[in-house]
């Protein structure tokens, strides 16, 4: 005789087949990624005041920041700096944000010697130039591969930020899909979710067709006009509980990072604190 409350096979192999991806989602909520800001969200204010702009984001509640490329220019010394005012604050800048030349081949090196003071792991690239043919991808895509063998050997790892320009199809092929193709696993595959879902897009497909490699994003929201960048995070039409739930369990995400690219400068510093309201209602809703 068999149990009412006993489980069918089918239906045992199915919470088999099931279990793997429970026990991803369960664990990213347990260790609960981090949330930072990516300074250029407060731009205006960091040029004029470095340290009481990172005083100001720390004290709002982020935990960590991402320097983009001016930061390039900074000396040793600089560096050095910065590195200890975030250890007074309690946070951490787990990458940068780079132009082209903190990966070639006379550039890496300062690259790699400011972001191990600044404790960052990440060289993150956001421009590729112009590109105009599927072989220039290509092209992209291996000197990319030499960098990452480059920092590999010392601890680190390269990737590449999205914007619009890398989701067009150039001879028929998207940007991206090359480039995810012509770099190893290991390349960081940075996802800007406000162009991303501009472009048309879908963020979620493109999460779990690259398993593993969105260690970080850019949660950047957006809108059709006339709001477009203007809306804060969460009032946009991403859709942030799906983009959450696949970056956690596929995506293999270690750092959200909130961006907000509108705003006066006067308002710049609000509008931050507002996005991490507004992360912190959806996060725990």
């Amino acid at each position: 005789m068999t149990s009412t409350s006993s489980l069918s096979r089918r239906a045992f192999l199915g919470l088999s087949g099931a279990l793997p991806l429970m026990l991803r989602v369960a664990a990213a909520q347990q260790r609960q990624v981090p949330v930072g800001i990516e300074l250029y969200s407060v731009r205006d204010s960091l040029t004029a005041d470095l340290t009481s702009t990172v005083r100001a984001v720390a004290k709002i509640g982020y935990q960590e920041v991402e320097f983009y490329s001016p930061y390039y220019s900074w000396t040793t010394e600089r560096a050095t700096e910065v590195r200890k005012l975030l250890d007074d604050l309690g946070i951490r800048c787990p990458s940068t944000h780079n132009g082209a030349q903190s990966m070639s081949p006379t550039g890496i090196q300062k690259a790699i010697d400011l972001n191990q003071i600044l404790g960052s792991r990440m060289i993150v690239v956001a421009s590729a130039g112009k590109i105009t043919t599927a072989d220039g991808w290509r092209e992209f895509g291996a000197r990319m591969t030499e960098g990452s063998e480059r920092l590999r050997k010392v601890g680190m790892v390269a990737g590449f930020h999205n914007h619009q320009t890398e989701w067009r199809p150039v001879d028929g092929q998207r940007p991206m899909d090359i480039l995810a193709a012509s770099t190893p696993k290991d390349f960081v595959l940075q996802l800007d979710v406000g162009t991303t879902v501009e472009v048309g897009v879908d963020p979620v497909a493109w999460i779990k067709a690259n398993p593993g490699r969105i260690k970080s994003m850019h949660c950047k929201d957006w809108a059709p006009a006339p709001r477009g960048y203007e809306v804060l995070f969460g009032e946009g039409v991403a859709p942030w509980r799906e983009i959450f739930q696949a970056a956690e369990s596929v995506g293999g995400v270690e750092h959200y990072l909130i961006e907000q690219e509108a705003g006066p400068t006067n308002e710049q510093m609000l509008r931050a604190e507002k996005c991490l309201a507004n992360w912190r209602k959806m996060r725990t809703a």
